[in-house]
């Protein structure tokens, strides 16, 4: 980056998740730079104003060194950025670029920032714990649990865990359970790990709690139930619980046996389930919630999107899988629970469409994660409020818009799995029909449907 045609290339492409702008040096761009040494790495440009006009900053020879100097200064472990001076009239462009720093997380003054979209948020404790446990290549349920021991584990259960073992690996295991779990690094030393408690529990487990409930309303409840095992039977039994609460149809097939449809996929289900168990934060006081109603099923977990996973990432099935718990997705993907890591959410919608029905809905916040899967039929009632004679691919835009009013292109073209040109078409032509309107900036805001 060497002349002024880069920088308004830069500018063109506006702030980001790597992009930042400043009119002036100050404090605030060391806290971007620690925001993407813990993040992604990025660029800050000093000498562009809020209007994203150039307006260059004043400098001498030891001006870029002292700022170095301040920025190495102010922070724990301290960074060194690369910096590219452009001259501008009788001014300077200045350009600090970091990379992503291999030891993390970073601190200025003390507090640690990370970059999301395009602003610093500051880091919470358990999110630098996180990062401090990533660095040396581990994760909490590797940690030793020093208030249980070995007693505290059931051997039937390791046991029925290695025959499933052997038989999805295709081999035989000629140790004791004990000593099994210790070749595994399920056990550390020896000592019970977090993992290996909730993996294995004998009895009452007083961190892996869910509770499970059918709902006739928000306060009327029919049936519940609640649960503190292992995390291999809470499987079982959450699937089971939902199952007897789902409505089942009998399909004609012409065979001796009629084929059995649920209202909602069965493989959707234990998908969401098994992501609930192995993502699941159990560091924190909440439980995990499962509610069913008559049109849905609300997921609700404890602990939000891990890493640098974002919600737009994670529509766009555009990220590497980074796991909460590696010791615990280790152990479910040894005997074939789970198949591929990071494929989760993407089999989910597949699922959901292939079933026909519609797609789920997806809500991470700060330090919880809710996926809501509905059992209403992707066809149905795409035509409500929309002119008769509208094409099949706008019927179901203005579905969704409805469904998940606030949300740009790039999320409805993953939802219907089609091109950014048919969904700008579509949308051109709900707006003729006077049917949505977009609501907010060019760079936040989103379609709603109008209503009359």
């Amino acid at each position: 980056m060497t002349n002024l045609s880069d920088i308004e290339s830069l500018i063109n492409s506006g702030e980001s998740e790597t992009l930042e702008f400043k009119s002036s040096f100050n404090t605030a761009v060391i806290d971007t730079l620690v925001a993407f040494a813990n993040t992604c790495g990025g660029i800050i440009v000093i000498g562009v104003n809020q209007k994203n006009e150039v307006i260059g900053v004043k400098i001498n020879e030891e001006s870029v060194q002292n700022w170095i100097n301040e920025i190495k200064g102010k922070t724990a472990p301290p960074i060194i950025p690369n910096v590219n001076i452009i001259p501008f009239e009788d001014k300077a462009i200045v350009i600090f670029s970091i990379q992503e720093y291999p030891i993390k997380p970073i601190a200025t003054k003390g507090k640690y920032y990370k970059r999301i979209v395009n602003s610093n948020h500051l880091m919470s404790l358990t999110e630098v714990a996180n990062e401090h446990l990533h660095n040396i290549n581990s994760s909490w349920d590797y940690l030793a649990d020093t208030n249980h021991s070995l007693q505290h584990i059931s051997v039937p259960k390791i046991e029925e865990y290695i025959k499933e073992f052997e038989q999805k690996n295709n081999t035989t295991v000629n140790y004791a359970p004990i000593e099994f779990l210790s070749k595994q690094e399920i056990l550390r030393d020896d000592k019970l790990t977090f993992g290996a408690y909730l993996l294995f529990v004998r009895d009452y487990c007083s961190i892996s709690d869910i509770q499970i409930g059918r709902f006739k309303s928000d306060i009327s409840i029919i049936d519940t139930i609640s649960l503190n095992t292992d995390l291999f039977t809470e499987l079982d039994k959450i699937i089971s619980f939902i199952k007897k609460h789902l409505m089942v149809e009998l399909i004609i097939t012409g065979e001796p046996q009629h084929l059995e449809r649920f209202d909602y996929p069965l493989e959707a289900i234990r998908e969401i389930v098994i992501n609930m168990i192995v993502h699941r934060d159990y560091r924190s006081s909440n439980g995990s919630i499962i509610k069913i109603y008559d049109d849905r099923i609300e997921f609700y977990n404890p602990g939000g999107l891990f890493g640098d996973l974002t919600l737009e990432k994670l529509l766009q099935f555009n990220y590497t899988s980074q796991t909460r718990n590696k010791l615990i997705a280790q152990a479910f993907r040894e005997v074939g629970i789970i198949e591929k890591y990071g494929s989760g959410i993407k089999r989910i919608f597949s699922i959901c469409k292939n079933y026909g029905i519609l797609p789920p809905t997806i809500n991470p916040k700060k330090d919880s994660f809710e996926v809501i899967l509905y059992k209403e039929k992707f066809n149905e009632g795409v035509n409500e409020g929309v002119n008769e004679g509208v094409n099949e691919g706008v019927n179901k835009l203005y579905k969704l818009i409805k469904l998940y009013p606030g949300n740009r292109t790039p999320f409805f073209t993953q939802k219907l799995s089609t091109s950014v040109k048919n969904i700008e078409r579509w949308v051109k032509e709900l707006k003729a029909n006077d049917k949505i309107k977009f609501t907010g900036t060019s760079k936040t805001g989103g379609y709603y449907t109008k209503e009359k």
